[in-house]
């Protein structure tokens, strides 16, 4: 069963971090305190992951209202298995997403993942039995362990949102690349998941206004940094 880091535990973390790190000082100085992104774990929780994506935060939340009254709400494989691809779409899923959520329920009743005993494998065997699933890549399976299962040293380096905020702790003119963010990530364990809560909340309050980073310039935002943040 999954457990969420106690407030006490994020603050504590948060210390070593800057211990850890220096670099994360002004990170931590300019955003408050925060609860861990907790989610529904399971089948549901990842189904629910894969159907947000893309989309805006409000038509997310419409969408899965209707995918769960649609369900009878009980968001299970067999019950997702049992409604064709036709049925899903009528619940305002692209058909993309209606074929990666029977993906998901096949996943699951054929034994080739177990959400109920997932917590019993490593971060690294965990993403690899997540991303063998069809639709689901490396940064969802990665969000999936940290929000879903509370997971304390997962580091999704290919989220640009936490790309740009390591850049600024950095002073660096260019943004990392995801193999130079995993690396840059080591120092941080066995707090990564912390970390990326802290540039993640750092990251929205520059995007707000609450935080002028002086030394910077205007930021320039792609559509997957504005989609991250957004859900931060």
């Amino acid at each position: 069963m999954a457990v969420v880091p106690t407030p006490d535990q994020i603050t504590a973390a948060r210390d070593a971090l800057i211990a850890l790190d220096p670099a994360l000082t002004r990170a931590h100085a300019q955003t408050p305190v925060f609860d861990w992104r907790w989610r529904t774990g399971g089948f549901e929780g990842l189904f629910h992951m894969i159907v947000d994506q893309q989309v805006s935060v409000a038509s997310a939340a419409a969408i899965w209202a209707r995918v769960e009254a649609g369900l009878g709400g009980e968001v299970t494989p067999e019950r997702v298995l049992a409604s064709d691809i036709e049925t899903l779409r009528s619940f305002g899923l692209s058909i993309q997403k209606a074929t990666y959520g029977h993906e998901i329920a096949r996943a699951q009743t054929e034994g080739r993942i177990d959400f109920d005993h997932l917590e019993r494998l490593s971060d690294e065997e965990a993403i690899a039995r997540l991303v063998a699933i069809k639709g689901v890549g490396k940064w969802t399976a990665e969000t999936f362990l940290m929000f879903c299962e509370g997971r304390p040293d997962v580091f999704p380096a290919g989220d640009i949102a936490l790309q740009e905020a390591m850049r600024w702790a950095d002073g660096s003119p260019d943004r990392p690349r995801e193999k130079q963010a995993y690396a840059r990530s080591e120092r941080w364990k066995p707090h990564r998941s912390v970390a990326a809560h802290l540039l993640w909340g750092w990251y929205g309050a520059v995007r707000r206004g609450e935080v002028v980073l002086e030394d910077h310039p205007p930021l320039k935002q792609t559509s997957a940094a504005r989609e991250t943040a957004e859900r931060k």
